[in-house]
C-alpha cells in the first residue's frame, strides 16, 4: 500500500471510530445537551481556559463563529455558560464555563459509562494503551497544521 493509500485508510478508520462513539454518546446524553455543547463543557473544564472570546472557541472547534454563538446561545439559555461583555474590546464577549456547566458535564460523562462498559468487553486495554500515545502524537501534529 502506497504512504497515501495508508494515511487515507487510517483516517478513514479513524472517521469510522468517531461516527460510532459519537453515536454511542449523543444517545446517552441528557436531553437537550448536544455533543457540541459537551465539547465546550469539556473543552473548558479540560483546559480550563478561564474567560474565552467566542471566535477562540470556533477555532479550537473548527466551526464558523456563527455556528459557534448558536451553540454557546443555547448553552447560556441552559446557564451552562455565562457570556459577558469584553472589557478590552467594546463588541466583543468573553464566555465562561458556569458550577451547572461543569455539573452537566460531570452527568455527561457519568452517563457514557455504560457505552464504556459495553466498548470494554470488545476492545483490549493493552492495544489502546499502546495506540494512545501514538493517536496522541498524530493530533498533536495535525492540530500544529492548523496554525
Amino acid at each position: 500500500m502506497s504512504d497515501r493509500a495508508s494515511l487515507f485508510a487510517l483516517f478513514n478508520e479513524i472517521a469510522i471510530i468517531n461516527q460510532l462513539a459519537n453515536t454511542a454518546f449523543a444517545s446517552v446524553l441528557p436531553a437537550g445537551m448536544t455533543l457540541a455543547q459537551f465539547g465546550v463543557l469539556n473543552h473548558f473544564v479540560r483546559l480550563d481556559p478561564g474567560a474565552v472570546p467566542p471566535k477562540d472557541l470556533a477555532s479550537a472547534f473548527q466551526v464558523t463563529r456563527a455556528t459557534m454563538t448558536s451553540t454557546l446561545t443555547r448553552m447560556e439559555r441552559s446557564e451552562l455558560v455565562e457570556i459577558v461583555p469584553n472589557p478590552d474590546d467594546g463588541r466583543g464577549k468573553l464566555v465562561s464555563i458556569t458550577a451547572e456547566g461543569r455539573e452537566m458535564r460531570e452527568q455527561c460523562i457519568m452517563r457514557l459509562q455504560e457505552p464504556m462498559k459495553e466498548a470494554e468487553q470488545v476492545v483490549d486495554v493493552e492495544e489502546v494503551e499502546t495506540l494512545l500515545p501514538h493517536l496522541t502524537s498524530l493530533r498533536s501534529k495535525l492540530d500544529n497544521l492548523r496554525d
